[in-house]
């Protein structure tokens, strides 16, 4: 059984933390994150801590009780330090850049991919073949460059696509020669 939630939440200086009903509101140097939170738990803060309590021990008590913890942590984290995801692209032809609010990919296919930046996240490409995916929010960081990814996944037999960085591609011999 997860000890998560049991783990009391560091505030480091310049944050405030407000949680009003549903919603817990994080404030810090990079800006501002609001997340939705499920009710019932119970908040302390003192001395630089939030420690968070669940008012009894049921099984769906427990789960929300480490779930909120974490979504509050990764708040905390992201508005001192912020998330980041780096890519990489592989094959032959294969790049990208920024232009505006816009990652162009160049993925061999009888177009360029557009990819519209959201708001909140910032793309760098320091590299024709590599992008790195900077916001926030650990979730929307995530999930934009989950679907920047899916553009080319990497394929198993020559590796070409877009990775996430140190991800590894099982490769998958090819046919045989025939004698």
């Amino acid at each position: 059984m997860s000890r998560v939630g049991l783990k009391p939440i560091e505030i480091p200086s310049g944050v405030e933390i407000a949680i009003e009903g549903t919603t817990s509101k994080v404030k810090g140097p990079k800006g501002e994150l609001l997340q939705h939170i499920p009710e019932g738990l119970i908040f302390d803060q003192a001395d630089g801590k939030l420690t968070i309590s669940r008012p009894n021990e049921s099984k769906p008590m427990k789960a929300r009780h480490g779930l909120v913890r974490a979504l509050i942590a990764n708040q905390v984290t992201g508005v001192t330090e912020g998330f980041s995801k780096i890519l990489e692209i592989v094959g032959v032809g294969y790049r990208a850049q920024v232009q505006g609010k816009v990652l162009d990919l160049q993925l061999q296919y009888s177009h360029p991919v557009e990819y519209p930046i959201p708001e909140g996240i910032e793309i760098i490409c320091p590299e024709p073949t590599r992008i790195e995916v900077k916001g926030l929010d650990k979730q929307k960081v995530g999930q934009v460059a989950a679907e920047i990814r899916a553009y080319r996944k990497p394929e198993p037999y020559k590796g070409k696509g877009i990775r996430y960085a140190g991800e590894e591609i099982v490769r998958k011999a090819g046919k045989a020669a025939s004698k």
